[in-house]
């Protein structure tokens, strides 16, 4: 069998790991959007035990931490390993007008979901206006 050796692969990999590529970026990749009163996030964690996933707030900067193992045994013989193993983390900083205390989290087929509510003191909400005396017709005298 004749093999190709390309010295910069290994050193190729090594950066994509590291810095990532744009079909495949190395920090946790996230959508964000509003629905009404609430803020969602998803963050993509395929294979990752939910019991390694921890999420903190404090200061209005939520951290996500998570981490995934190798499967392989130690002493697998590795053919491929692309996809990247260890811990990750990612901080947000969240607005004061959001709700820190009732955020809620789930995580299914991979994919860690939260729920993040807009404080009631920052909804937007109607002001009655108090009048005072009744208006008064005003006549000319003659």
């Amino acid at each position: 069998m004749l093999l190709q050796t390309d010295p910069f692969r290994e050193i190729d990999r090594l950066a994509q790991q590291v810095l990532g590529t744009a079909a495949r970026p190395a920090a946790l990749p996230m959508d964000a959007w509003r629905e009404g009163d609430t803020f969602l996030v998803e963050l993509d964690l395929p294979g990752v035990d939910p019991e390694s996933i921890d999420l903190d707030v404090e200061h209005n900067v939520l951290t996500v931490r998570a981490e995934r193992r190798s499967r392989a045994g130690e002493d697998a013989q590795v053919l491929t390993a692309e996809r990247p193993t260890g811990s990750f983390s990612r901080r947000l900083i969240l607005g004061d007008t959001l709700d820190t205390e009732r955020i809620d989290a789930s995580y299914d087929a991979g994919v860690l979901r939260l729920r993040i509510p807009v404080a009631e003191q920052a909804k937007p909400r109607k002001i009655a206006i108090s009048g005072g005396e009744p208006r008064r017709s005003i006549s000319a005298a003659a």
